[in-house]
């Protein structure tokens, strides 16, 4: 069987730190954000996924920090991911720069599999007699990030090293972590003053596992208010709305509906996000935050 590892996150388009690590420090002011995703909503145990997130510049404006804490739960699975992001940002033209960062951490791994238990006839699967609880996984990843004022492309593999159950228990053998690729892009055109228009796209890729890519279109109103719709090849239509509150606080909504063999017997996938930022460095000059 094949399946997703890593949670997908629908509105990447406005933060990628929790995948990039070339992302943190790059808006000049710190920032908090925090996700809340359930996806599959109506089946019992479906994947549901908790993030806080934060970043800042350092003194030297060229450097920047961030922490990524990834809750992830499937059925009784439970991945929890504790990553700290450093970056550095080279000045290819006045306008244009680079930033390359380094993701460093670790995962918490359990799953209990003696709590599973077969269908129809509700018994414990006698090929399941151990728990699985690894309290350590180390873990690096690396990226890149290059951009201006409207548009960037991102390029990272957040997890570079391939961690495995070491010991077979009671026939039960896996990846713990998957080596996933991602690329993204996006460019925002000024259509008017009081309308923009955003295209992005981002592609994922692990070996063994079929790409796919995320098409969005984002419109953003009045410096205020962003909506967009999404397509993820192979699996959903989504909708996304970000409100935005005297440029510190951001309040996001995503829905996705999937087109899969799966549509019937679930409700939608929904996500929420709530930002925060500070500025806390009073620096004149800070970019407008589109992306």
């Amino acid at each position: 069987s094949t399946g997703q590892q890593d949670p997908i996150f629908t509105q990447y388009m406005f933060n990628t730190q929790a995948i990039n690590p070339a992302y943190a420090g790059m808006w000049e002011k710190i920032g908090f954000i925090s996700l809340v995703r359930k996806q599959w909503l109506g089946i019992d145990k479906s994947p549901f996924t908790q993030m806080v997130s934060f970043h800042s510049p350092l003194n030297n404006e060229y450097v920047g920090v961030g922490l990524n804490v990834i809750n992830d739960r499937l059925a009784y699975e439970e991945r929890l991911s504790v990553f700290a992001d450093y970056s550095y940002e080279l000045l290819m033209t006045s306008e244009r720069r680079l930033r390359l960062g380094m993701k460093v951490g670790f995962m918490h791994y359990k799953n209990p599999l003696t709590r599973y238990q077969l269908y129809p006839d509700g018994i414990f699967d006698p090929m399941f007699q151990e728990d699985i609880d690894l309290k350590f996984l180390p873990n690096f990843g690396v990226g890149a990030f290059y951009y201006d004022e409207d548009y960037y492309i991102s390029f990272s593999i957040p997890k570079l090293v391939k961690n495995d159950f070491k010991e077979n228990r009671n026939n039960f053998s896996s990846l713990a972590e998957i080596r996933h690729l991602y690329l993204s892009g996006g460019y925002v055109f000024h259509l008017n003053p009081v309308l923009k228009f955003k295209p992005t796209m981002m592609l994922r890729a692990a070996i063994g596992v079929p790409v796919q890519v995320d098409l969005s279109a984002n419109f953003l109103l009045n410096d205020k208010l962003w909506l967009g719709t999404m397509v993820r090849t192979g699996d959903a239509l989504c909708f996304v709305a970000q409100w935005i509150f005297d440029n510190n606080i951001r309040i996001g909504y995503a829905m996705d509906v999937t087109f899969t063999e799966i549509y019937r017997q679930q409700n939608g996938t929904y996500e929420f996000t709530l930002s925060y930022d500070i500025d806390f460095y009073g620096r004149s000059y800070i970019r407008a935050k589109y992306f």
